[in-house]
């Protein structure tokens, strides 16, 4: 089978506006190019297509979710405002995340795109799938949109996956740099969804993605967040999927799992400071395929996050998209000489003791969870 791939133009139609990174233009800033526009990702798209390997996709047609589907996770007061702002000239949710005229059909298109590709796979269409949307969602909670994202397409996606398909357990698994806060508040007590969030410590949001916040009730243990010092390279990525995600999700055997794939922990991208290269991702989506095939019949489906280094992101995307597909296209990155070539990018004694520090102290909820019999 093939893997499936998601995706629409309409996606690149997300206007934000005329911001200078995050911020509103005035007299005192110079207008300029927003961090999340187009750009990235139609370049993304556009290397698929002259590698070669878009025709060796299978195409998933993304439907736009309902109101009803959109209310099983966001509020209805929220839901209005982001309407009312996009059916006007948009505005801002909050300073770093605006809304353009239709942005809301956009972004429901865009979730809908992820809640299509976990139709696909669940239904044996594909053997995995990518999602590249837009807007992106993975800081979007139940009552607002943050850090450019306006709704939560992978909570969504596995909501979707829980009503409507009847499963028991989704895992969540997001590599963006920043937090998967969104994923957290929406299921931080529900055991039925396994949260987990590797990223850079204190990037953004600033005060969430600590390695206490655990879950709450019959949710305790089923989040879990790693959260990595600056300066990580693929040793210590790697190491925290082998030490810590790995054995989380062997222990909880998920029947889906959910990739917000965030390339922002890319060496020159200009949100994040971590040192990650194209054989790095290709390295992480390996393993995800691994615990997959153990424990879901390799289910697993990746959607867009982040990702803000035109240059470089495109070269990332390709190498996930190759090594879940197994099909090697005739393309080699021209950055991962200098990349690799980055002092620090294997595992360094500080980083090996704070993920030795991060094991200890998840141990304790995940052998709770496994005793109350709460990892299948």
């Amino acid at each position: 089978m093939k893997t499936g791939f998601v995706w629409h133009e309409i996606y690149m139609w997300h206007s934000t506006g005329c911001h200078a990174g995050v911020y509103r233009p005035g007299l005192t800033i110079q207008p300029g190019i927003p961090f999340e526009e187009a750009q990235t990702k139609r370049r993304f798209k556009n290397l698929l297509d002259v590698s070669g390997l878009s025709e060796q996709l299978h195409p998933i047609t993304a439907v736009a979710l309902t109101e009803e589907q959109l209310q099983r996770v966001h509020t209805a007061a929220y839901l209005s405002e982001l309407k009312q702002l996009s059916d006007g000239t948009g505005g801002q949710l909050c300073a770093n995340t605006p809304v353009g005229n239709g942005s809301y059909d956009i972004a429901k298109l865009a979730a809908g795109g992820v809640v299509s590709a976990v139709d696909a796979v669940l239904l044996g269409a594909v053997k995995n799938a990518y999602a590249l949307v837009r807007p992106p969602g993975h800081h979007s909670e139940p009552d607002k949109g943050l850090g450019f994202c306006l709704l939560a397409n992978a909570a969504l996606a596995a909501d979707h996956a829980l009503d409507y398909y009847g499963l028991e357990r989704v895992a969540i698994v997001d590599w963006d740099v920043h937090h998967g806060n969104g994923a957290q508040r929406i299921f931080w007590e529900d055991p039925r969804v396994l949260t987990i969030s590797i990223h850079q410590d204190g990037n953004y949001p600033a005060d969430s993605g600590h390695a206490n916040e655990l879950g709450a009730g019959p949710g305790l243990g089923y989040n879990l967040n790693i959260p990595l010092p600056a300066g990580c390279g693929e040793g210590a990525y790697l190491h925290a999927f082998d030490t810590l995600i790995l054995p989380a999700l062997r222990a909880y055997r998920p029947q889906l799992i959910i990739v917000p794939c965030g390339f922002d922990a890319g060496a020159y991208d200009p949100l994040g400071r971590m040192m990650l290269h194209s054989d790095t991702y290709r390295g992480m989506t390996r393993r995800m395929m691994a615990v997959a095939d153990i424990c879901c019949q390799g289910r697993l489906v990746l959607c867009h996050e982040g990702g803000y280094e035109p240059n470089t992101v495109p070269y990332l995307g390709l190498a996930v998209i190759e090594t879940l597909s197994g099909l090697l296209t005739a393309i080699t990155d021209p950055n991962l000489a200098d990349m690799r070539g980055l002092a620090g990018q294997a595992l360094q004694p500080h980083q090996r003791e704070w993920i030795a520090h991060l094991q200890e102290e998840l141990r304790g909820p995940l052998l709770s969870g496994m005793k109350k019999g709460c990892y299948a």
